[in-house]
């Protein structure tokens, strides 16, 4: 049987099974959350395993912290809420006697699409709004890590039935497939190019989309910042994952005055965080030839046309090596936009830094007159300026004197906006996000607002001209 009509045959499934049983109950949807849970915490050791050995070396403390851990949170946050969340929102009736209620309903079968970057963290925390709107879903994940999407495929059937959750494998065409299938919702994470296309395959069958895509985030060093804090703070992500992460910082924007620092401090963080690199357990590698091939054409890209480039990398130690696919953290000076660098969206340990006069509102115009950013960064104290930096620019998310900690907050919205994505979720918001917020309206006894349509309108529309005619 073709791909498609087979895949197609499997969701048909799944929404036959979702139409002909009731509703999920919230006892049903805890759950499904809690075996979620269950499947991370009861396999951690194989899912780290895997993980690592897809990147060639992946820090086991990161698979821990960004990948389980907080994916395990986020289901548990869900598990906790969800009964809150189900709960009817009473709404405003014109007259006494009517009444009228907002009701969340489960869409139905879910698509997810997950990248190969947080295997666990992106294909699961969707499923914590997913399954606690009373959802079920079909999983595609990432072709980038497949010992990790084998493991899953594996592990779901113990954990799931298969109207319930079901693991899709294979290549980028069967993503192709997968996108444009009739979903009741879709959910792609993944690069702005890629996410064009799943949009316009989901727009055939009318397939409402959550795209969570990436973008050039900004770091905004203001003139009163602490330079020292700001380095650090910004390179204890850009090495996580070795910045291979949607809302790594992309691009630093620097008071010219504050160059010297700047460089003099993420050379101290360096040696203090990573002394030595390519052996060391906790630097994670880039996760294909082709990737790391790409990132060394961006070095070489800016230092040809005039960038200044600094490698971080420990005395004695080369910049990148290609058997470890391991490249040391560089800041790129001196960045012109003819630099593919400062063009397309890094996924690596290289930042650009580009300099401005500290007049903010300088780096402000930068930023806006490129597409919206999935997250932006500002250091500085002065709280008139900080304001000034959230009102005059759009991102998905906007975080003061750190970087990405918006993304562990369950009380938050994550998501993109304009270029860097469509929809958020997380906590409530993914409830929302994958619930219809179905009206459900009960008229009085009298119809009263029913009666003001019926015919014959003579006396009716002379009172609504009255009415028009005594407002000011």
């Amino acid at each position: 049987m073709p791909l498609q009509q087979d895949l197609q045959r499997v969701l048909l499934t799944m929404k036959q099974a979702h139409l002909q049983t009731p509703p999920a109950s919230a006892a049903l949807r805890r759950d499904r959350l809690l075996r979620s849970v269950a499947l991370i915490r009861e396999n951690h050791q194989a899912l780290n395993h895997a993980i690592s050995a897809d990147f060639g070396h992946r820090s086991a403390y990161q698979t821990l912290a960004a990948d389980l851990m907080t994916t395990i949170n986020m289901l548990q946050h869900a598990a906790e809420h969800l009964k809150q969340w189900m709960q009817p929102e009473i709404a405003e009736v014109p007259v006494a006697g009517m009444h009228a209620r907002i009701e969340p309903q489960p869409l139905g079968v879910v698509g997810i699409i997950s990248p190969w970057n947080f295997p666990i963290n992106l294909a699961f925390g969707p499923l914590a709004g997913v399954f606690a709107a009373g959802n079920t879903a079909m999983l595609k994940p990432s072709e980038l890590t497949p010992k990790t999407s084998e493991l899953l495929a594996e592990l779901v059937p113990r954990y799931f039935a298969a109207e319930e959750l079901t693991v899709v494998l294979g290549d980028a065409s069967v993503g192709q497939v997968f996108s444009a299938l009739p979903f009741d919702h879709l959910v792609f994470t993944g690069s702005t190019v890629v996410g064009k296309h799943v949009m316009r395959a989901a727009v055939e069958n009318l397939v409402p989309v959550t795209l969570e895509l990436g973008g050039k985030s900004p770091v905004v060093v203001d003139v009163d910042a602490d330079v020292a804090m700001a380095a650090a703070r910004t390179l204890t992500i850009k090495t996580f994952n070795a910045g291979q992460i949607c809302i790594s910082p992309d691009y630093l924007l620097l008071p010219q005055a504050a160059e010297g620092d700047f460089i003099a401090a993420a050379q101290q963080f360096m040696q203090q965080a990573f002394p030595e690199l390519q052996t060391n357990e906790d630097y994670t590698a880039i996760i294909s030839d082709r990737h790391y091939q790409r990132l060394i054409v961006l070095i070489d890209d800016a230092r040809h046309k005039g960038a200044r480039v600094i490698s971080l990398a420990p005395a004695g130690e080369p910049d990148f090596d290609a058997h470890s696919r391991k490249i040391a953290p560089h800041l790129i000076l001196d960045v012109t936009e003819e630099m593919a660098v400062m063009q397309e969206e890094i996924f690596g340990p290289l930042l650009p830094v580009k300099s401005y006069s500290g007049d903010l509102q300088q780096a402000i115009g930068y930023i806006n007159a490129h597409p919206r950013p999935l997250a932006a960064y500002y250091f500085g104290d002065d709280a008139q300026r900080q304001q000034q930096m959230a009102q005059h620019t759009t991102s998905g998310a906007l975080v003061i004197n750190d970087v990405m900690t918006h993304a562990s907050l369950d009380s938050l919205p994550f998501g993109g906006v304009g270029a860097s994505g469509i929809g958020a979720y997380h906590g409530i918001h993914g409830f929302r996000r994958f619930s219809h917020a179905k009206p459900v309206v009960i008229q009085d006894e009298a119809g009263t607002t029913n009666l003001r349509l019926r015919a014959p309108y003579q006396d009716k529309s002379a009172a609504l001209t009255e009415l028009l005619n005594n407002q000011h």
